[in-house]
């Protein structure tokens, strides 16, 4: 998320160049955490569910209500920060999401966990795009690039390692101890940050909601944004409740469960890799034209995977093909509507990315009531379905400005 210009960066803080690719690991690594805190939620709904006493449906709300709260309250956060000092931005905002993550382990009841997930959204939602503006003004413009892929990298490998890890650990040891490890990792993050990142580095200010709010009004955007959304929904959807739709294959067992986040999470990685490599050749549009065929056939043939593990790995793999590959592709369709306005768009198009984690849970949710965790995945290909349309409507316009 980037919501802020990155091309003053003439007034940052010149650094020696031996030390400026440390605190960008540092920043690297916060992302790593605070991923992590969001995606591990997923492997742990079934332990939620039992602990607390609610349905899986009812336990998916909490993914909901903290992505919801990262999609809403981080524009809004980041932009009225935007005079303060970077690094006390950074420090405030993983003492936030610390602060939640203390209140979640110690929650009592479902609804206290609720509001431990809002406080820890709250952080979330204000760091990642402080920590990805602030590494790309900590090195000079040749490598500002490399900078954001490096924090951006910390959101895979929550993805691929720390969601994984996290409920394997929570299957061992009960899911408060996922939060309280969570916990720990934050404050090493809170030190690291005021440690080694320099005091004085600062950015342009960020860009003001109503000049965001202003992009939202141009159709094409808005339709590019629009395929953002229910493709992700869609993605996240099967993602959110892999606990409850593989409970049969893993046989409740967190460890299988971990096993088949971190296929996801490598076979993600390597979709949205390629993806981007393909995109340059063929361009953005019909990538994720074939990524949206592929998840569609994956989501309608899910069903056949859920009651045998050898199975439900070859799914995940084949699901987790398609699953990332939409991510690279949109972010340069929106680019080339308004390549003026880059920051913004990729700010808005993460906002759209969270929100549509928070329909996955909600949607899901009512699909597991309404037809059972077996056939989310039909849900899942008719939300695809509407991208691939939308997309498609959008397609000739896309590749003029492309």
């Amino acid at each position: 998320m980037v919501s802020a210009s990155l091309q003053n960066s003439g007034e940052v803080e010149q650094r020696p160049a031996r030390n400026r690719w440390l605190p960008v690991s540092i920043l690297a690594f916060g992302v790593f955490v605070v991923g992590t805190g969001e995606f591990v939620l997923a492997g742990l709904l079934p332990l939620l569910s039992k602990s607390l006493e609610v349905s899986p449906s009812v336990a998916g709300q909490v993914i909901t209500i903290f992505a919801l709260t990262c999609a809403l309250a981080g524009p809004i956060l980041t932009t009225s920060t935007g005079s303060w000092e970077r690094r006390t931005v950074l420090v405030v905002a993983a003492a936030v999401y610390l602060v939640g993550s203390v209140w979640t382990a110690l929650a009592p009841s479902y609804l206290q966990v609720l509001i431990g997930q809002v406080v820890a959204a709250l952080g979330v939602g204000l760091f990642v795009p402080t920590a990805t503006v602030t590494a790309a003004a900590m090195v000079s413009p040749a490598h500002r690039g490399k900078a954001i892929a490096l924090v951006v990298s910390g959101f895979t490998a929550a993805t691929a390692l720390g969601a994984p890890l996290g409920t394997a650990f929570g299957g061992m040891f009960g899911w408060r101890s996922t939060m309280w490890l969570a916990t720990g990792l934050a404050a090493v993050g809170v030190i690291g940050i005021f440690l080694f990142i320099p005091k004085r580095t600062t950015v342009a200010l960020a860009t003001g909601l109503r000049q965001q709010l202003r992009l939202l009004l141009e159709p094409q955007i808005v339709t590019v944004l629009g395929v953002t959304l229910l493709a992700f929904t869609a993605v996240y959807m099967p993602y959110t409740y892999m606990g409850v739709i593989f409970e049969t294959a893993t046989q409740g067992n967190s460890v299988y469960l971990a096993g088949l986040m971190t296929t996801l999470g490598v076979v993600g990685t390597l979709g949205n890799l390629g993806a981007g490599m393909l995109a340059d050749r063929i361009g953005g549009p019909r990538v994720v034209v074939i990524a949206l065929l592929w998840l569609i056939v994956s989501m309608l043939v899910l069903r056949l995977a859920t009651g045998n593990l050898a199975w439900a790995f070859a799914m995940i793999a084949f699901y987790g093909v398609a699953a990332f590959a939409i991510t690279t592709p949109q972010q340069h369709r929106l680019i080339s509507l308004k390549p003026e306005t880059a920051g913004v768009l990729i700010s808005l198009n993460q906002a759209i990315l969270y929100l549509a984690i928070a329909l996955s849970g909600s949607i899901g949710g009512l699909g597991i009531e309404w037809v059972g965790p077996g056939n989310l995945g039909f849900v899942a290909s008719v939300l695809a379905a509407l991208a691939l349309l939308l997309s498609i409507s959008n397609k000739p316009k896309d590749e003029a400005g492309a």
